[in-house]
């Protein structure tokens, strides 16, 4: 009998990077996850910001970075200038703001085609993982391991892991595509 599991994991591993990535994507609220992928220079090692500082949402439009280090805030500045945030950091000497602007329409679709594409890719990869498997079974009953009849079992068993996948990354780009176009 051949076994799915494997598969099933790397498409589960698809969705969680799809996750991942659509929370750095800011919607009109301020999110800490758009943080995320900022490295900050911490004595010559690229650190996440939220390993050097702690940061809270005061507001709903806004960040405050409060570096465990005030000799950091320069370099938490920095990071995120150089970022594509977007957004320009207020530093007051002991704290860092982000005061994230309303989405302008057009920002709005930008951010829903960028959501689209990477939802996409996540299918694109789902759909890469099924073929994976595919000629992996196919390999199995042409070295005699498994039967014809386990080959078409195994197949219609990925099709249908692979419909479902596919139906959760479509239910994700709808809902953060909502989130986004919500004003």
């Amino acid at each position: 009998m051949t076994d799915t599991k494997l598969y099933e994991e790397k498409m589960n591993k698809t969705l969680d990077n799809l996750a991942g990535e659509y929370d750095t994507i800011r919607a009109g609220r301020a999110n800490p996850h758009v943080l995320d992928r900022i490295r900050v220079d911490y004595y010559g090692t690229p650190t996440p910001i939220q390993q050097v500082g702690n940061v809270s949402v005061p507001e709903p439009r806004m960040l405050l970075i409060q570096p465990w280090d005030k000799s950091l805030l320069k370099a938490v500045e920095k990071a995120i200038l150089t970022s594509d945030l977007g957004i320009n950091p207020t530093n007051d000497g002991s704290v860092i703001r982000l005061v994230f602007p309303e989405l302008t329409e057009e920002r709005r679709k930008e951010l829903s085609k960028d959501v689209k594409k990477k939802g996409e890719n996540a299918k694109v990869a789902i759909r890469n993982i099924r073929r994976d498997a595919n000629d992996t079974f196919k390999k199995m009953e042409k070295a005699g391991d498994i039967s014809e009849d386990d080959l078409d079992e195994a197949t219609e068993k990925i099709q249908k892991l692979t419909d479902k996948m596919i139906e959760k990354v479509d239910k994700a780009i709808e809902s953060k595509t909502k989130e986004i176009m919500t004003v």
